[in-house]
């Protein structure tokens, strides 16, 4: 039970809800989804959560369930290394990791799996040479490595490389070694990796297409370009030479240069130095670059006593290739254009919010996340940077742009970098005595651009992205009042769940929202839309989601919007006037919203259609209603 609690812990996101019965006080999880026990119950035998969407790591305190069998997390979203502690899993026969993000190396460990029968790592991010010791593995019968980025040999051979264990052992009597131990391999895949040399004797019973997309050295077409090797032919090697002595090698190298014609042996002199200075050069950059790089093997926990939790650690690899594509911003850069981060327009006790100017750019919303360093997990490293990755790729009219990050040690600094909105959010304005300035209409349009936002989110990206706390405060309005989606939150409950404080982090709104499953609110597509219902509700109301007094919005509106002849109570007492035809919609739009089974709730694509189909936004609809809505004309205009 701990250790599963353990692995639950690693999890930070589960958007299907696959832990809604894990019970982390049950001493008997054999009833807990995804966990399968011995027929005596007294042993968890089987762990099998596959295309659940689980966003983590894997904890390395899986190896204390002694006496599991299979462990199946195929089709996550599992990032971090690959515990080297999987290794003591003795009894463990199949290992499927496939389908997630994981990156680093093979660990060796796993070539102590005696038992294991088959092993599936495909389609991860996988990297480094493919471990000798999976030799040992002599039960294994199916070995899936495809679409990672391993590269090196096909092992077969101690002592080389470059040859097949088949050369091995008819030319120096060795013992098959390397993957040719495997007699009972039947199924294999190195299909699309970066693979060189030549492909194993022992292992060319395997179809073509399992090395396919390679840098081998075969006559097949479906091998990768040069390019994409690295700018050199898949590696040639002769076995005859690559096993005689370097004094014998030596010996032929000064034979073949003194029959060679004075011109050629110029020309290999010239090539030599030529090579050998760029290769220097190169050593010299990955040295540099190793320097600057600050996503290195870090531990698994930061913690100021070290010593007292050293058996707790562990190596995760971070891959900055996710964030190659996005601007960093130095802290220099940010601090001048905040004027010394001077100009604070936002603050909550987890992050301060800046305005800044780049000279000849944008404004910018720079948010600068408050945590200390010693606090500072690579769980939350990770995280933050897979945030950082996520934000990058939303582009919509209806969304903050995220314009580029800053990641520095010295001074600590996390900071994200925003397009400003200059309006201010939608609570602001709702609730700080500026809810005058919306008229129906204008609420109307705020309505509908975040819905296509939502629906943009939902359903037009892929993987699909939801707002981790949405609601008026989430909501941005440039000059024109178009509102801008933000998620500025989502590291929050990370932070707070790493130091097992999630209670922290929560508001009363947000526990309004989701009174039963707050932790998970952010996770799902379902729970922005109920929060959606809740924020039309604030839009049109004027109330904040909770308060104290009146209690929960959504309680205090049930009455109304069952009931059509007082449904016009709902509305904010501030507005002049509203379409009595639009608040008929949005009331529809809301009960599909908060119905309290979430399969029956309808998606965003549909939800936005009905609003932009049965509201009118129009001037002429807005003159129609009142007079007023002249001078808002000429504002705007």
């Amino acid at each position: 039970v701990h250790a599963l609690n353990n692995f639950r812990e690693a999890i930070y996101e589960d958007p299907h809800l696959v832990f809604s019965n894990w019970n982390a006080l049950d001493s008997d999880p054999c009833g807990w989804s995804g966990i399968f026990c011995s027929t005596a119950r007294d042993h968890v035998i089987k762990i099998n959560i596959s295309g659940a969407s689980l966003k983590g790591f894997l904890s390395p305190n899986l190896h204390l369930i002694s006496y599991l069998q299979e462990l199946i997390l195929h089709g996550n979203v599992l990032i971090g290394t690959i515990p080297k502690e999987i290794g003591l899993l003795k009894n463990l026969k199949v290992l499927d990791l496939g389908s997630n993000q994981l990156a680093g190396p093979i660990p060796l460990e796993l070539g102590n799996l005696s038992n294991i029968i088959k092993i599936n790592l495909q389609s991860n991010g996988l990297t480094g040479k493919l471990p000798s010791e999976l030799g040992k593995l002599i039960y294994l019968q199916e070995l899936r490595l495809d679409r990672n980025k391993l590269k090196g040999p096909l092992p077969s051979s101690n002592g080389s490389n470059f040859t097949s264990s088949a050369y091995g052992m008819h030319a120096s009597g060795a013992k098959p070694t390397g993957l040719c131990r495997l007699s009972q391999l039947r199924v294999a895949d190195f299909s699309f990796n970066f693979f060189f040399g030549s492909i194993p004797k022992c292992l060319e019973y395997l179809s073509k297409t399992s090395f396919q997309g390679n840098c081998l050295q075969a006559k097949d077409p479906r091998q990768r370009s040069t390019a994409l090797c690295g700018g050199t032919p898949p590696f040639k090697s002769n076995p005859a030479q690559s096993n005689n002595k370097h004094r014998t090698v030596e010996g032929r190298a000064k034979h073949k240069s003194a029959s060679k014609p004075t011109w050629l042996f110029v020309l290999e002199v010239v090539t030599g130095v030529i090579a050998g200075s760029l290769f220097l050069v190169a050593i010299l950059a990955a040295i540099q670059k190793c320097k600057n790089e600050s996503s290195i093997i870090i531990p698994w926990k930061k913690s100021a006593s070290m010593k007292d939790h050293l058996k707790d650690h562990m190596a995760v690899y971070v891959d900055t290739e996710m964030l190659k594509d996005v601007v960093r911003y130095s802290r220099q850069e940010l601090e001048v254009a905040c004027e010394d981060f001077s100009n604070i327009i936002g603050s909550s006790p987890d992050s301060l919010v800046y305005k800044g100017t780049v000279k000849g750019g944008p404004e910018l919303a720079v948010i600068s996340i408050c945590v200390k360093e010693e606090q500072w997990t690579t769980y939350l490293e990770l995280y933050f940077q897979k945030e950082v990755a996520e934000l990058a790729r939303i582009n919509h009219e209806n969304t903050a742009k995220l314009l580029g990050y800053c990641r520095e040690s010295s001074p600590f600094t996390r900071m994200l970098v925003f397009e400003y909105a200059s309006n201010g959010t939608l609570y602001e304005h709702l609730h700080y005595g500026e809810g005058c300035q919306l008229s129906w209409t204008r609420r109307m349009k705020i309505v509908i651009g975040i819905a296509k936002g939502l629906k943009y989110l939902h359903s037009e990206l892929d993987p699909p992205f939801t707002i981790s706390e949405l609601n008026s405060n989430a909501v941005y309005l440039t000059e024109d009042f178009s509102p801008k989606l933000v998620d500025f939150e989502s590291w929050k409950t990370t932070f707070a769940r790493s130091e097992k404080n999630s209670g922290a982090i929560s508001s009363e709104g947000a526990m309004c929202v989701l009174p039963n499953s707050l932790q998970s609110r952010h996770l799902d597509m379902q729970g922005n839309i109920y929060a959606f219902g809740v924020l039309l509700l604030e839009i049109i109301s004027g109330r904040p989601p909770y308060c104290k007094d009146k209690g929960c919005l959504v309680d205090w509106a049930k009455e109304f919007l069952e009931l059509p002849e007082v449904l016009p109570y709902v509305v904010d007492p501030e507005l002049k006037h509203f379409r009595y035809e639009d608040l008929k919609v949005i009331s529809e739009v809301v009960n599909l919203c908060i119905h309290p089974s979430s399969s029956s709730r309808t998606s965003m694509r549909d939800l936005c259609a009905m609003l932009e189909s049965d509201i009118d936004t129009s001037i002429t609809a807005e003159l129609k209603a009142s007079s007023l809505a002249w001078a808002e004309l000429a504002l705007s205009s």
